[in-house]
């Protein structure tokens, strides 16, 4: 009778593995909104702002998997100060 439920066991463990794994996948796609306070607005972080926080990490040699909420507040200014000469066009600009 043990043996017979060892299968079942196994199937059930690598359910919620696989379930665990795809909740981590997901948990990078939540936007949440960022404060500038250099510029006094808000942007949305997506995967949009990423692509240009990674642009700006690589062409200022910066780590670009380093979260921005953990930047130094200089760096962070200096992220917006480029993000600004960068293009707007997913910005809130204030907006709930």
């Amino acid at each position: 009778m043990i043996r017979g439920l060892h299968p079942m066991r196994a199937l059930l463990l690598a359910a919620a593995l696989a379930s665990s794994l795809a909740g981590i996948g997901c948990a990078e796609h939540h936007a949440y909104r960022v404060y500038d306070p250099y510029y006094t607005d808000y942007h949305t972080w997506n995967n949009d702002e990423v692509v240009y926080y990674h642009r700006w990490a690589e062409e200022t040699h910066r780590d670009r998997d380093r979260d921005f909420r953990k930047l130094p507040p200089n760096e962070q200014k200096e992220y917006w100060t480029w993000r600004h000469n960068h293009g707007d066009h997913d910005r809130d600009h204030g907006h709930s």
